[in-house]
């Protein structure tokens, strides 16, 4: 070997290689820090936030008037889709909510009231003032669950944005899923920065988005390392990418909910799943408990909601099997609830 190489390579071993082994080995810190979770590091902080949970959830009293514990909107409902928004309407009841509101079309109205007396359904999401007719109702809303039922119409999506940034302007919590995350993936801007919204796709909708955002197809060997770009991708924003396990992060965070659920893949779990949290999103923010302070509210609620639905999936498909349908969820909510929350 010539003088000139070996002095290169000298050069090269003492100076440049333990540059980048420090190099190599922050990098792999940083990676293990997001990405490594061993089953017990998992459950450790599966404990964690399940406390965290358990903490905001707040006290029944007889002393506190209706309202109190939260009064949620639900923007969707059309002739096509009732049931969407029915089930996150009758979901946030059941967690605990007060009040809760669907801002349906005209023609979905009739339907969704039929299904229950409980909720305050308004239908106007059809109507030319329909962004007025919504925006004096959110003074007196805590949080905000867009997207359940609402379908595609050009129309109907402008409103959904326009009342998007009306939410946003009064700092309420926003979830955001189904057809409302169609509206996302052709305009992120409507919800990015956004540090109360909360985004919940499934794989496919979780691909839309990823795409949409990055101009290039989605690595999908790695769900945690995916769900984090795309949330610094959208602002740090709250992603739950729903799956086996649900993997919840604000991109500096990352978590898997593995709660035990079942095999039965019925529609209108991911309603149950956005109407729930959007209570958990107004009780985690408003929460006066220390815990919180020091974690994103918004990772708070949506590993309480991703608990919540797999439990009452387990339950139900305890009960009922094959046939389990999500109204037989929605009435293992009560008992769910208190299993997690409350023993």
């Amino acid at each position: 070997m010539p003088q000139e190489t070996q002095t290169a390579a000298l050069c090269f071993i003492t100076v440049a290689l333990p540059i980048l082994v420090t190099l190599v080995c922050l990098n792999q810190k940083a990676f293990e820090r997001y990405y490594s979770f061993g089953s017990s590091a998992h459950r450790g902080m599966g404990d964690d936030f399940l406390s965290l949970v358990k903490s905001i959830v707040p006290p029944l009293s007889s002393k506190k008037h209706k309202g109190q514990d939260g009064r949620i909107g639900i923007i969707g409902g059309c002739q096509e889709y009732t049931g969407a928004p029915y089930f996150a309407a009758i979901s946030a009841l059941k967690v605990g909510a007060d009040l809760s509101h669907v801002f349906c079309t005209r023609d979905a109205a009739t339907v969704i009231k039929s299904y229950s007396p409980e909720l305050i359904v308004h239908p106007v999401l059809d109507s030319p003032n329909a962004v007025e007719e919504i925006e004096k109702w959110l003074p007196r809303l805590h949080g905000l669950v867009v997207g359940p039922g609402l379908g595609r119409e050009d129309s109907l999506l402008k409103t959904a944005k326009e009342v998007i940034e009306k939410s946003k302007a009064r700092d309420i919590p926003i979830v955001i899923d189904a057809d409302g995350l169609w509206l996302v993936s052709q305009q992120p801007s409507v919800i990015q920065g956004y540090q109360k919204g909360i985004l919940t796709p499934n794989f496919m909708e979780f691909t839309r988005l990823y795409e949409a955002l990055h101009h290039e197809p989605m690595d999908s060997s790695d769900h945690q390392r995916s769900a984090m770009q795309l949330s610094v991708a959208m602002g740090n924003l709250t992603v739950v990418l729903k799956g086996e396990q649900d993997v919840i992060t604000d991109g500096n965070k990352v978590i898997s909910c593995s709660v035990e659920g079942s095999g039965r893949r019925c529609g209108g779990q991911g309603d149950l799943l956005s109407g729930s949290m959007g209570v958990l999103a107004h009780w985690a923010y408003t929460s006066s408990t220390g815990m919180v302070k020091s974690v994103n509210p918004a990772m708070v609620a949506a590993f309480g909601a991703c608990s919540l639905t797999r439990q009452c999936n387990s339950q139900a498909f305890h009960r009922h099997g094959r046939s389990t349908t999500t109204s037989d969820m929605i009435q293992e909510i009560g008992s769910a609830f208190k299993k997690l929350f409350e023993s």
